[in-house]
Parts: structure tokens; sequence; C-alpha cells
């Protein structure tokens, strides 16, 4: 199922007015990990998979990046990041992600922030990322994590006054797939698997995975806005970091 919420005007505009829209990487409690685990930029090709504002297609062309092309199923979200992109080194597609079809072997690094739970098939997309890559190549991504997909409603249970919570329940985690949630006061649905079949995936579609990180706030984040703590009770996001193998044929023992 291709799902395009950000073209609803209303949800469009409540989206654009949180943190992360309107201050860019920075804003996001999980960049000051998910940075660190992107790779050299320089000279790079780089596809952006549900790009959103391109908040990331832009960092990738502040880091020396060749070219960029931005994907996202949203008019509205491109829209928004044509008017906020002043480099011709950067595309943008209307695309969603599960119509990806570039050449193969043509992109250096895919990235892909906090789009792949909304698809259906990880096993799928990850085959077609491999494809598109060159070998060696990097396929860098954050989804919401698994603690926090497995129920539908995607909240803490609270006390009394509905205010405090108490703690994260889990329950149906390794019953995988479609998801119900609400989001920005809109039903939105969702696709939850677990950890094991994220790295499973990217393994069985010719990928070693280099680095898998969950989310925590910063120091910086904790100081300055006081109900952050509660991030530190359970992630909200995974960071897994793999490469395409690099294949190499043998040569044939002379006889």
């Amino acid at each position: 199922m291709k799902q395009n919420k950000y073209d609803n005007h209303p949800f469009f505009q409540a989206y654009a007015e949180m943190d992360r829209s309107k201050k860019g990487l920075e804003a996001a409690g999980e960049w000051h990990i998910l940075k660190e685990m992107l790779p050299e930029f320089k000279g790079k090709k780089v596809l952006d998979l549900g790009c959103g504002f391109g908040w990331h297609s832009r960092y990738a062309r502040e880091q020396g990046a060749e070219s960029v092309i931005g994907t996202d199923i949203s008019e509205r979200m491109l829209a928004r990041a044509i008017k906020m992109t002043h480099d011709s080194g950067i595309v943008y597609l209307h695309q969603a992600i599960e119509d990806m079809d570039f050449t193969k072997g043509s992109m250096d690094i895919v990235i892909s922030s906090l789009a792949l739970h909304y698809i259906e098939s990880f096993s799928r997309i990850c085959e077609k990322i491999n494809t598109v890559l060159k070998p060696g190549g990097s396929f860098v991504f954050s989804v919401e994590h698994p603690i926090f997909t497995a129920r539908k409603e995607q909240d803490w249970i609270y006390d009394h006054t509905g205010k405090n919570p108490i703690y994260w329940p889990v329950d149906n985690y390794q019953v995988e797939g479609k998801r119900e949630a609400s989001f920005l006061n809109e039903t939105v649905i969702k696709y939850h698997r677990t950890v094991s079949t994220f790295m499973n995936d990217l393994i069985q579609a010719g990928f070693d995975i280099l680095r898998v990180e969950e989310s925590v706030p910063s120091k910086d984040m904790l100081e300055k806005i006081p109900d952050m703590k509660h991030e530190l009770r359970r992630p909200m996001f995974l960071m897994i970091a793999a490469e395409k193998k690099d294949v190499k044929i043998s040569k044939p023992k002379e006889i």
C-alpha cells in the first residue's frame, strides 16, 4: 500500500509545525547519533528515499556529495523541499519508495530517514536498494523502533492524572504487519517488524551490517527540554548502517 497523508492539507500543516520540520536536523532527537553513522559523502552519488523537506539531501551536498536525488510521494513535501533548496546538485523526484527504479549500480549511498516503517515489504526495498548501489555502497536509515511500533496505540500508560507516564507497554511484538496508529490526530498506517527482521532482511538482500543504534537524547536536549528525560526509558528510533557486499570474481585456478 502506498500511503500519502502528507498531501492532506491539515496533516501537512501539523507536520510543518513540528520542531524538526522548522529547525531541521539539529532539532531531530536522533540526529546526533545518525550523523555519526553516515559514510563519507565527498564525491559520492546519493539517493535520499522519503526525503521530506530535503534536510538530509542538503546535508549530503554540504558534506561534498557530487549529486543527490531526493524522492518523496508527497507533492507538498517536495514543493517545500524545492523552496528551501538552492543547489543545482540536488534533484527532487515525485516518486513512492516502492516505485524506485534507478540504473543498476548507479548510486554510492542510499539514505532514508523515518520513512521505511510506512513500507509494507522491507525485504523488497532492501533488494531494490542493493541493486541500485555500487558494490561496497552504503545504506543508512532510521525507522521507528519496533518497541514503539508494536502496539497501534504507540503511547505510554499514564497515571490517574493522565499526564505522567508510568511505563511504556509492549505487546504483540512478534506479530508483524499493519498497525493503524494515530499521528498528528490522524490515523496513519505503519508496518511493524522486529529488530531481527530488519537485520535479517538486510543480510538476505546482500548487505553487511556495520552498525546498529537505538535513539537516546543528547545531553544538550536533556538540558533544554525537561520532558526528553522520558526518552531514556525506551528508544523511539532504530538506526542501521549497512554496506553492499563487494563481491569479487575469483580467477580460475591454473591447471
